[in-house]
């Protein structure tokens, strides 16, 4: 059923059926504030982004997976790569957990197994992570997996300038 396991959390691959998870997860205010500029998803954009991740999928055999806890199969949210720069080999890191899911080291463990999955397994060069920059959390959990500070960047979605960070292939070794 998993691609990919880590200790706690299994990856599976986004599809028309997941539509609920999609919801769920795209759906919850408290997440999409970080996300979206007007701070929720309708639910066409909603769908729109389910979309995009299927073709992401079918494109480059990368997505921002969803993610589930192994020892009952509970849905927490997504993690996975997306295209940043494809020509240089650079792939970005996401992540999105439903709130009652936050603060338990899921984030952590889950961004560290898709770096090693995006590194040995895909032979990306290098991983881009953004965050929103009210999004304190994500700030701790980048630099705590590794990654450095380069740049702010604009990221039409939210409208704002969010910190932005490297992870070279070379550097986890």
């Amino acid at each position: 059923k998993y691609f990919i396991e880590s200790e706690r959390i299994g990856f599976s691959v986004w599809d028309t059926e997941k539509e609920h998870y999609a919801k769920l997860l795209w759906g919850n205010k408290d997440l999409t504030k970080y996300i979206s500029a007007t701070g929720k998803m309708t639910e066409k954009e909603i769908l729109e982004r389910l979309e995009r991740e299927i073709d992401t999928y079918t494109k480059y055999k990368i997505q921002y997976f969803p993610i589930y806890l192994k020892e009952d199969n509970k849905f927490i949210g997504c993690c996975g790569l997306r295209p940043y720069n494809i020509g240089e080999n650079i792939v970005e890191l996401g992540i999105h957990l439903l709130p009652e899911y936050w603060g338990n080291g899921y984030a952590k463990e889950a961004c560290e197994k898709m770096i090693k999955f995006a590194f040995e397994t895909l032979s990306f060069e290098v991983i881009f992570a953004g965050h929103n920059p009210k999004n304190f959390a994500s700030r701790r959990l980048l630099k705590k997996i590794g990654f450095i500070y380069s740049h702010d960047e604009y990221y039409a979605p939210t409208g704002l300038q969010h910190p932005s960070y490297l992870l070279n292939r070379e550097d986890t070794i």
